[in-house]
């Protein structure tokens, strides 16, 4: 039964039995029900309240200065929401697994992007980010000289869903406009200096104590390949093939070029990790198999579909090309040889297929779709400055021999034609060698040969982004966006959604299944495996409090946000010669909190209804 299913009649039930509570006057007077929601009331704190309020001029310092903050972010946050709302309306996006119901549920292992593994950080922070939001609330409460009715929890069934400060409502009202907008900005300046103070930590010594360790870190194997025959899994990683020392995805592919042996013999784990993994050496027989497919590919062929076909042979595997054997992507090559087209022999027949590297995309002003070239996707690139292509990786390492500004014949099958671009190669900005500005199938044709196997992880590529030392081919930032102080600020936003914005996994922390791929050092070595904890923390930390900021900052009623904006606008209103003062309040605080509404539910929701 589908996830969301279940936690609908977990709801239900869970509902029924909280109204027999209630009914029955089972339930404390402290505890109130209103369907799967609970607050837990308490008048227990209001002395700490008060004595950690005492220092009133420190208190009214701090938080003028986070109700700067927070009006500036409320303009932001609304112009923010209504571009994008009027953004869907007009052009409205292709439906995405962000836009799926469960992962508008803040729990981890049903929404997709709170990994389970992570659930206890996810909760520890997500206590700390109520705790320190409401405590706000109700410090500034007492520095205003606000009574405190009640204080206390508000629970999702068993989930800690929001924490609150009940102020007493006849002295709320008679607290002046400021004293109110300090108090009502207090939570989110609290939230903003967690986030602050964790981000420090886990760029500064926490991230400079984590390292990659040596080889190419394996996310899982293809089933039935090569690698997955051997035992080589999610968690291992590859140091060494055919003698040859491996280090990332690029050198693994480069060492099993090398050499035309079917069978090769392949180190795991050598060198020094925070698991301590054992090394170990496994024999690998290689066998060439189709792992993926682009629609739409030369071949007519298609892995992972629905069809019958699909489900009867999976992989596909090519036994011969042009009549001769083949076990490896180099005896592919060394088969196709100069020729354009190859007749390939698969499990699922014989196909004549182009062969060469696949472009998903043509950039329109890049150097060779500036030349005239299709950008529509699908053509082949066959050969670059006389030099055959045969797949991705062939490209690449072409590629690799060129330099900005060259200029170079580059031939390509499109629409059943052949022809050749003369470019003049841009700048790559990851290695400063030649660049096409193009994206690339990975494989051949389309179709994504493998003799291996084997799926990378991007471990070096987390640590880069986190602010360490992921190595040479990590992914970091680039441009405006690295070079500004709000770069942490994009990352906490990006990572754990890093499938939809980078196209790598998401971000599931440095979890134990991952620690393999890590070795400790640094400031905070001593630690051992303990510093992935700390880090975990602290990311989770900052990112749940990120969050509640930003979204209690939304000028829309009853979020701090909107509160906000009704003291703003009284204190505007009031200097205005106006005959009904209220009603102008209430129309304008009523029109933005309800485009936010409507904007919020075009974000959430237009993706889908719309298309």
């Amino acid at each position: 039964m589908n996830t969301l299913i279940w936690v609908l009649v977990g709801l239900l039930a869970y509902s029924l039995v909280a109204l027999l509570l209630r009914q029955y006057g089972l339930l404390p007077s402290s505890v109130r029900l209103q369907g799967p929601l609970a607050t837990i009331h308490t008048k227990r704190g209001r002395d700490f309240i008060d004595w950690v309020a005492t220092p009133k001029r420190f208190w009214r310092a701090w938080t003028n200065f986070g109700l700067g903050i927070t009006l500036v972010i409320m303009v932001g946050m609304f112009l923010f929401l209504f571009v994008q709302g009027i953004f869907i309306l007009l052009n409205p996006p292709a439906p995405s697994v962000a836009n799926q119901p469960q992962n508008f549920l803040v729990i981890p292992g049903v929404n997709d992007f709170l990994p389970l593994s992570v659930a206890p950080e996810i909760v520890f922070g997500l206590l700390v980010g109520l705790v320190v939001h409401e405590g706000g609330h109700g410090i500034l409460c007492r520095v205003e000289d606000i009574e405190i009715e009640s204080m206390g929890l508000v629970l999702f069934t068993l989930l800690p869903l929001g924490a609150f400060v009940e102020p007493d409502e006849e002295s709320q009202r008679n607290a002046d406009r400021g004293g109110k907008s300090r108090m009502f900005a207090a939570g989110v300046t609290n939230n903003f200096a967690v986030t602050i103070v964790a981000f420090a930590l886990l760029f500064g010594p926490v991230i400079a104590s984590i390292s990659v360790a040596p080889g190419m870190a394996i996310s899982g194997a293809y089933d039935g390949s090569s690698a997955a025959t051997a035992d080589i899994s999610q968690g291992d990683r590859i140091t060494a093939v055919a003698g040859m020392p491996v280090d990332n995805e690029t050198t693994l592919d480069a060492a099993l070029y090398s050499t035309s042996d079917q069978r090769v013999e392949v180190e795991l784990n050598g060198g020094e990790s925070a698991a301590d993994r054992e090394k170990r050496t496994v024999s690998v027989e290689r066998s060439l198999i189709v792992a993926g497919t682009v629609a739409g590919n030369p071949a007519g062929l298609s892995v992972g579909d629905d069809s019958a076909e699909s489900q009867n042979d999976d992989p596909i595997r090519v036994t011969q090309v042009n009549g001769t054997a083949v076990h490896t992507q180099r005896g592919f090559s060394e088969a196709v040889g100069d020729s354009r087209f190859a007749t390939i022999t698969t499990s699922r027949g014989t196909v004549t297929i182009p062969v060469g590297a696949y472009l998903t995309r043509v950039s329109a002003d890049g150097p060779l779709g500036s030349t005239g070239a299709p950008t529509d996707g699908g053509a082949i690139v066959t050969a670059i400055g006389g030099e055959r292509v045969t797949s991705s990786a062939s490209l690449s390492r072409v590629m690799d021999d060129t330099q900005p500004g060259e200029t170079v014949p580059v031939e390509l099958y499109h629409d059943g034609a052949f022809k050749t671009y003369d470019v003049t190669l841009g700048e790559n900005p990851r290695d400063n060698g030649g660049f096409l500005g193009v994206n690339l199938f990975p494989g051949t044709s389309g179709l994504l040969l493998t003799d291996f196997g084997v799926q990378s992880y991007p471990a070096g590529t987390y640590v880069s982004l986190l602010g360490g030392d992921g190595g040479p081919d990590a992914l970091g930032l680039s441009g405006a966006v690295a070079d500004s102080p709000l770069s942490a600020v994009y990352v906490a936003l990006i990572l754990p959604l890093a499938s939809l914005v980078l196209g790598i996994p998401n971000f599931p922390g440095f979890t134990d299944s991952v620690a393999n791929f890590y070795a400790v050092s640094g400031p905070f070595g001593f630690l051992g495996s303990g510093v992935f904890l700390l880090a975990n923390v602290c990311f989770w930390m900052a990112w749940i409090n990120l969050q509640l900021g930003l979204f209690n900052c939304i000028p829309g009623y009853p979020l701090d946000g909107g509160r906000i904006l009704r003291t703003s606008v009284e204190a505007v209103v009031s200097r205005l010669p106006v005959s009904e003062p209220y009603t102008v309040v209430r129309t304008i605080t009523t029109g933005i909190g309800v485009t936010m509404l409507l904007s919020l539910l075009l974000l959430v929701f237009g993706p889908t209804v719309l298309n």
